[in-house]
């Protein structure tokens, strides 16, 4: 058998420990062959394919990225199904294991219901996906915004300057929210959850009278009470989605007016993406990719894997990607009790 991998979406630690994962287990057990396809869907549309014997993943379990390179591709715009089988078929590929996350899925999902023998490995930094306790990147992007946010606040502090700490997160707050609780933030503001400007200028006067430097954590999909969407100054990318970001810039301003108090905006964008997993992430994404090898033995088309408790289990695509795992009110409202 020949199985096909591709990385797709945004890049994310532990993405290299997955098709480590998946090739050791699928040459020493199962004795298969593998073969990469290069940036994502992008790959397997222009036949942009080569060999990936256990050689090539020796020690990735450590490296950030992915040897195999990802894009934004959707391969519905690209020839579709017919093209991703024509392509299949050329290599003598026997299953797909897509890793990615919401739009990666979402693609994986439309080619198995047309036949076509595809597993699927979520990857999402902003552990949105419903399906799964948590995906790999994200306790590494939390230890990042954490880290970078208890940097920030020594400079705040100096300067007695508000900080507006802008972190990933589309729909859901989840990096937000625990990087906000880990690192002390005076005020968490998260898609889920709309608050108005002047509740925000209250948590951070109420922080200044205590003689601290105001952080406030939001995530890039935050909509402020009032508003009707999400800060995406950039058009939409290859899914159709908003291409989210500067939200931190909007409102920054607006709290220094406010407040009277100097306010400065750090994004971190890619800098949670980057750099190396975490150990939680690098076992995670190991066990990921070589449950992916046992659902591609079994057949089981149309399926994830996922993390159940502590067990490796496997779920269907189409309830991995139906609905967001967002942040439930009582979560906020347990941090938002430290908030000012």
């Amino acid at each position: 058998m020949t199985i096909g991998i591709l990385t797709s979406g945004g890049d994310c630690p532990g993405l290299n420990a997955v098709i480590r994962g998946a090739v050791i287990k699928g040459d020493r057990i199962y004795q298969e062959r593998f073969v990469g396809i290069r940036d994502g869907w992008r790959g397997i549309v222009e036949d942009d394919v080569a060999d990936l014997p256990r050689h090539d993943v020796r020690g990735l379990s450590r490296q950030g990225g992915t040897i195999l390179g990802t894009s934004r591709t959707n391969p519905f715009e690209h020839g579709g199904s017919e093209r991703v089988r024509e392509v299949m078929q050329r290599h003598s590929m026997n299953a797909l294991i897509a890793i990615g996350g919401e739009g990666t899925l979402t693609a994986a999902r439309r080619l198995s219901d047309d036949g076509l023998p595809v597993v699927g490995v979520p990857k999402t930094i902003d552990n949105d996906l419903s399906a799964t306790d948590y995906t790999f990147g994200f306790d590494t992007a939390v230890a990042i915004a954490t880290e970078s946010i208890d940097r920030l606040r020594t400079t705040a502090e100096s300067h007695h300057r508000c900080m507006v700490v802008e972190v990933m997160g589309r729909h859901v707050g989840w990096i937000a929210l625990h990087a906000g609780l880990a690192s002390g933030a005076h005020a968490v503001l998260i898609p889920e959850i709309p608050v108005s400007l002047d509740q925000v200028c209250e948590w951070v006067r109420s922080a200044q009278s205590r003689g601290r430097a105001p952080v406030v954590v939001v995530a890039e999909g935050f909509i402020p009470a009032g508003e009707e969407r999400a800060t995406a100054p950039r058009g939409l990318d290859a899914f159709g989605r908003p291409r989210l970001g500067g939200i931190g810039e909007t409102i920054a301003p607006m709290i220094e007016e406010q407040t009277g108090i100097e306010t400065r905006t750090a994004r971190l964008g890619h800098l949670q993406r980057g750099g190396v997993p975490t150990a939680y992430d690098r076992v995670l994404a190991t066990r990921f990719g070589a449950a992916a090898i046992d659902a591609v033995i079994a057949e089981r088309w149309g399926s994830m894997v996922s993390l159940s408790g502590e067990s490796i289990v496997h779920v269907d695509l189409h309830a991995a990607t139906t609905v967001l795992k967002t942040v439930p009110r009582e979560r906020w409202d347990e941090a938002a009790i430290l908030f000012g």
